[in-house]
């Protein structure tokens, strides 16, 4: 039995020990907005905060999140840069499928979150790990941009 601190509530989840937090989340609480993608940690869908920072929660296994404060998509609007940056997608129209806009939105939220005011290159860095098959990037960037002037 593991107890996870999850949007700042408590479970205790009985799952393995290796169990990817994604599957934790997803299968076991119902908390279906961190989405999976690729399973490998590269395409960034499955994005979360783990003490504030982004983490791939499809390669992070619920052992290892233990002791730690989670932050998934569903509690994101309850944190001042969290909401700034959910405000800015909506304002610049930045979904188009939507797939990826939660993990897209969780490392965005990071990186205003450590570099309060980031250029565009430290954005494209940051967010060099989160794939949109759609192309947003344009509109990711710019939304990012108008949160920082935000926060």
């Amino acid at each position: 039995m593991l107890t996870l601190n999850i949007n700042n509530k408590d479970f205790e989840v009985d799952v393995p020990n290796d169990m990817p937090l994604l599957w934790v989340f997803r299968d076991v609480l119902g908390l279906t907005g961190t989405k999976f993608g690729c399973g490998a940690g590269l395409c960034g869908a499955c994005t979360v905060h783990l003490d504030g920072v982004a983490a791939r929660s499809c390669m992070t296994s619920a052992s290892k999140a233990v002791g730690k404060k989670i932050l998934t998509i569903e509690a994101i609007s309850g944190n001042e840069v969290g909401h700034r940056v959910q405000q800015a997608w909506l304002e610049l129209d930045v979904v188009q499928c939507g797939y990826c806009q939660p993990g897209q939105i969780m490392q965005a939220a990071s990186l205003l979150t450590q570099k309060k005011n980031p250029s565009d290159a430290e954005i494209d860095s940051a967010m060099s790990g989160n794939l949109c098959r759609c192309g947003t990037y344009p509109r990711i960037r710019a939304a990012i941009k108008q949160a920082a002037k935000s926060v």
